[in-house]
């Protein structure tokens, strides 16, 4: 099978993007037949148990702008390799604006399948990502998280995620988690829907400055539609929500190409 990628991103406490690592690397498998439900990937975050065989390789990229203004742009590239056992590996690149401020960040992703998907059966997978600002060469954050995929039927799975995030800018710890589900309700259409979201302390501040936002910590949610005209390829348009933790709505649109 194919697959597809994403990642997870906050706004740092004075409203500039941090990326704590790709929230979700090696996101989510394309079918292997066309009445199987298609995996999300790209501009979503909930990831699947999936990856590829050894040696196939993807590109995905998206655009994303808010109703804030805030806007970002990011491209994934990710190959499986056989080293004992199939490992998915990757990096995100992201140029963000928020705020009014921009920043570009980067860093590797790694994901491993320990249990396939079956249908009627719980699929489970490991994955991992790190990050860094480019600008300033500072370290942003990893996470480390457990998807889980429940495969109902050929056209219908679900998708749970768990883990830890680690934000290197602020040195604190949050519980990651996240829900979605893949419907391929007619043959080259999937409807993907998700929420997820962080759990623990807010930042601290600076005497002076404006209390954390509460959104940091509350759920964000994307809901969009995935065109697949032919198996290599896919089109996605989504809708989201505080994706940002920001309160704010958000339009993506996204390109996932397979080779």
């Amino acid at each position: 099978m194919r697959q597809s990628a994403c990642v997870l991103s906050l706004p740092t406490t004075d409203g500039r993007w941090r990326w704590p690592g790709s929230a979700l690397l090696g996101l989510l498998t394309l079918l292997a037949t066309e009445t199987t439900a298609r995996a999300a990937g790209g501009a979503f975050v909930v990831d699947d148990v999936e990856i590829g065989q050894p040696g196939d390789c993807k590109v995905e990229s998206w655009i994303q702008a808010a109703t804030n203004h805030d806007f970002a742009a990011a491209t994934s590239p990710a190959c499986v390799a056989n080293l004992g056992i199939p490992v998915e590996l990757g990096a995100q690149f992201t140029r963000s604006r928020s705020g009014g401020d921009w920043t570009t960040g980067a860093g590797p992703k790694a994901k491993i399948n320990i249990i396939p998907v079956e249908t009627g059966k719980l699929g489970v997978g490991l994955a991992g990502s790190t990050g860094w600002n480019l600008g300033s060469g500072q370290y942003l954050g990893n996470l480390i998280y457990v998807p889980l995929t429940y495969q109902v039927n050929d056209t219908f799975r679900i998708n749970l995620n768990g883990g830890w995030s680690y934000d290197g800018v602020a040195r604190l710890s949050y519980a990651y988690w996240g829900a979605g589900f893949e419907w391929n309700f007619v043959k080259p259409v999937t409807l993907i829907g998700e929420i997820y979201g962080l759990y623990g302390k807010l930042p601290a501040v600076d005497e002076g400055d404006p209390p954390s936002p509460k959104s940091l910590r509350e759920p964000r949610t994307q809901i969009g539609l995935r065109f697949t005209p032919q198996d290599n390829f896919d089109i996605d348009v989504i809708y989201g929500y505080n994706i940002g933790g920001e309160n704010a709505h958000w339009m993506t649109l996204g390109l996932n190409v397979r080779f």
